[in-house]
């Protein structure tokens, strides 16, 4: 999994034209598997059928 999270990182950095030097990419790297981890956990959430979302947010 390591090399194609190195692949997609180097491809996203390509699409969007940044440049990306060799001694940030561990750090890319690590940044994008906590957000699949963290991403993983929200989408793993069991929610109930009849849950329905809230037309109107506020604070």
């Amino acid at each position: 999994m390591a090399d194609q999270l190195d692949d997609y990182v180097s491809a996203i950095a390509n699409a969007m034209g940044l440049p990306l030097e060799d001694a940030w990419r561990p750090a890319v790297r690590a940044n994008l598997e906590v957000a699949l981890r963290l991403a993983r956990l929200v989408d793993d959430f069991p929610l109930p059928d009849e849950l329905v979302s809230a037309a109107v947010y506020s604070t």
